[in-house]
């Protein structure tokens, strides 16, 4: 499993945007299928972003045409560029590696958007 440490959470307010990073351990980066989850307090874990070994990607409908997802093979990091940012983005963002159908997660940033 492929070691995951996200980074650039914080407070910011309704409008304004954040990029969350994600750096993973290891040399098979490359390889893994990427992906940003978040879980918003009361409510289950939803994907808003992936990104193939490829380089593909695929946004939940809620985040479409406000945040960009994408990765750095050289630096084995995956990013999450959040624009017009609103009070219901407001969730804990994970990191997600998948390789061979194995899962591993990191532990997880805060944003929280203030109206």
């Amino acid at each position: 499993q492929v070691q995951l440490v996200e980074s650039g959470g914080g407070l910011v307010q309704a409008g304004g945007s954040l990029r969350l990073s994600c750096a993973a351990s290891g040399s098979m980066f490359r390889f893994y299928a990427m992906g940003w989850y978040r879980q918003a307090p009361g409510k289950q874990r939803e994907l808003v972003a992936g990104i193939t070994s490829a380089g593909s990607t695929n946004y939940a409908d809620s985040v479409k045409g406000r945040f960009t997802v994408s990765r750095d093979n050289a630096k084995s990091t995956v990013y999450l560029q959040m624009n017009s940012l609103r009070p219901e983005d407001t969730a804990v963002y994970y990191c997600n590696g998948n390789y061979r159908a194995i899962d591993s997660w990191g532990k997880g940033t805060l944003v929280t958007v203030s109206s």
